[in-house]
């Protein structure tokens, strides 16, 4: 299946809405006969009212701190909580009545969406994901607008979304990553309804979809939470983002752990990814929060697969080991190609700048360029923990990579022989890593991707600062773009040259690539690992790397930078080649062959 297009997929009649509905301790949650049950943690609080509609209404207080009011309302009807006589929305709203995150929060009742297909998933090792920004990705920005580029993604062989957060935050843009309202999808990319019908269009093209969340911290500004509910916060454990959460309190927990079951209940999502889950910081429990987050998956049966990717530069998978993540996000392969094509070595990338090539090597034996100090040694030529090849994922960019830069450069505009980004390419879509590729990337996109935001002066301007004082030291200027500025957004829209023959190379090396991927390589996986990884440098800017498997071999020769020191006399036939292993300063060749 090349395209990835499962079979069977479509159902005559709609599927059961309680399949799609997770039940919150907090919050506004649908009852039977028109009910809805409310409740607000808000332990510190004198008074807390339910307006509905207007008409406020006192609540009740539990032992726990939670107040409670059990009403009948209309879906789509708008309330908020009252706290001490200060009006806030619910913290885990499904939606809001307007654009404010701190206006009146919207009943949604997620049972009476109409799906119209079944879905049964897609497994991990068929995954090759493609990174995006919902508000860039097209013109309108939405998940209606999305939706049409998805043939186009499913033809090219993609078989994952991944997302990056959709959260309702201040403002009307932004990267997602400060939500103030975790729950709710932003209304400037669309109705929890339209989101659903983005999800179950990108399914019936066969391709999963991934959300980015992140339970570290919440926006500065748009959320009330830390006013109703202080305990929620541990101003001892501080995040770079602001307050740190009490993640030992078990409403806290509740909160969390609900959130995440409901996207993926609620939206049908295939999966999610953690955003810096070392800053999850939860040193007062046992166990720790997302171990408790990532066993309530796991226990649940959802009628598909779930995958659970994390971003953690310590390299240190011990989650995926006990089996409760899937993949983690393997920064090094970024790093070691970074350095190795560019000769930037500021900040993290000093630890590349020796012999990159190296880093590289052992990156492709081990999964890792290098590991965690507390993790075991693992066996030569097999990752930490004897891991799957498919534990990985890497990627030469992505939005923090380019959008983190004060030019918000693309690789491909770094490099001064663009040979060279093509060779990393199929490198890494035929590797036996999983491989994501950042939006543009598959049609050789070379416009900006940069930080951009909507929020008040103030907030701007400590932002600028902050990303002047970590990010200008590691690239030697400062010359920012306005984060705030509207036409910052407008300048990181990919696809500015769709119709150029360039973007026509870029998409037809991109398809066979992942042809060869989907039809040669992925059999590999599920025939099981025969062995370790071979590994060998034939030069300082060349090596080869054989992974083998019950049902065959996968070998690739690459240069980057030149030849091998002792070019083969005979090369071995190929599946697939781009330039002269043998002379040329930058090529690749891949072979399956079988035993």
């Amino acid at each position: 299946m090349p395209d990835g297009q499962p079979t069977d997929m479509r159902c005559e009649s709609p599927v059961a809405p309680h399949a799609f509905h997770h039940p919150k301790l907090w919050g506004a949650e649908p009852l039977d006969g028109g009910s809805w049950r409310f409740a607000l943690w808000a332990p510190e609080a004198r008074e807390v009212q339910l307006d509905l509609g207007g008409t406020r209404e006192p609540m009740v207080r539990d032992a726990d701190g939670f107040w409670h009011l059990t009403r009948r309302e209309r879906a789509a009807a708008s309330y908020e909580f009252v706290v001490d006589g200060h009006a806030t929305p619910d913290p885990v709203a499904r939606a809001q009545a307007g654009m404010d995150p701190l206006g009146p929060s919207r009943l949604v009742d997620p049972r009476r969406h109409a799906w119209t297909s079944e879905w049964r998933g897609r497994p991990w090792d068929e995954a090759v994901l493609y990174e995006l920004h919902l508000g860039t990705f097209t013109s309108e920005g939405t998940f209606a607008g999305a939706m049409r580029r998805l043939p186009e993604l499913a033809g090219l062989g993609i078989t994952a979304l991944e997302i990056m957060p959709v959260a309702h935050g201040p403002g009307t843009r932004g990267w997602g990553y400060d939500g103030a309202l975790l729950a709710a999808p932003h209304p400037a990319y669309g109705t929890p309804d339209e989101m659903k019908r983005f999800v179950e269009a990108a399914q019936a093209h066969g391709i999963m979809v991934i959300l980015d969340i992140v339970l570290n911290h919440f926006s500065p500004e748009g959320s009330d939470l830390e006013r109703v509910a202080p305990r929620f916060f541990d101003p001892d454990n501080a995040t770079p983002w602001g307050t740190g959460i009490a993640f030992h309190e078990p409403a806290v927990r509740s909160f969390f752990t609900d959130l995440v079951l409901g996207w993926i209940t609620e939206y049908r999502l295939d999966g999610l990814r953690f955003d810096a889950i070392h800053e999850i910081r939860d040193p007062r429990s046992n166990p720790e929060l997302l171990v408790e987050i990532a066993r309530a998956v796991r226990a649940r049966d959802f009628g598909r697969p779930i995958h659970l990717i994390a971003e953690d530069p310590r390299n240190d998978p011990w989650l995926i080991r006990d089996g409760l993540l899937t993949a983690v996000w393997d920064d090094d392969f970024h790093h070691a190609i970074h350095t190795l094509l560019t000769g930037e070595t500021g900040d993290y990338l000093a630890d590349f700048a020796n012999d990159p090539m190296g880093r590289l090597e052992r990156l492709l034996g081990h999964g890792f360029a290098w590991e965690a100090s507390e993790v075991p040694p693992p066996e030569p030529g097999l990752p930490a923990y004897g891991l799957s090849w498919t534990a990985f994922v890497v990627h030469k960019q992505n939005h923090d990579q380019t959008g983190n830069r004060p030019d918000g450069a693309r690789l491909l505009t770094l490099v001064e022989d663009p040979r060279a980004i093509e060779i990393v390419h199929a490198l890494q879509l035929a590797a036996p890593f999983v491989p994501m590729l950042w939006m543009g990337e598959e049609e050789g996109e070379r416009g900006p991707f940069h930080y951009f935001c909507d929020v008040s002066d103030d907030l701007a301007r400590k932002v600028t600062e902050g990303r002047e004082k970590q990010f200008g030291r590691m690239f030697g200027r400062t010359d920012f773009p306005d984060a705030n500025d509207p036409a910052t957004m407008e300048a990181s829209r990919p696809f500015t040259a769709s119709g150029s023959e360039h973007a026509r190379h870029w998409r037809e090396l991109t398809r066979r690539l992942l042809a060869l991927r989907h039809e040669r390589i992925v059999p590999l996986f599920r025939s099981g690992r025969a062995g370790p990884a071979q590994v060998v440098r034939q030069g300082r800017f060349s090596l080869s790397a054989a992974w083998p498997f019950e049902a065959g071999t996968l070998t690739a020769h690459v240069n980057l930078g030149a030849p091998p020191d002792d070019p083969p006399a005979l090369l071995p036939a190929n599946d697939f080649a781009l330039g002269d292993i043998a002379r040329d300063p930058y090529a690749f060749l891949l072979t399956v062959s079988h035993p």
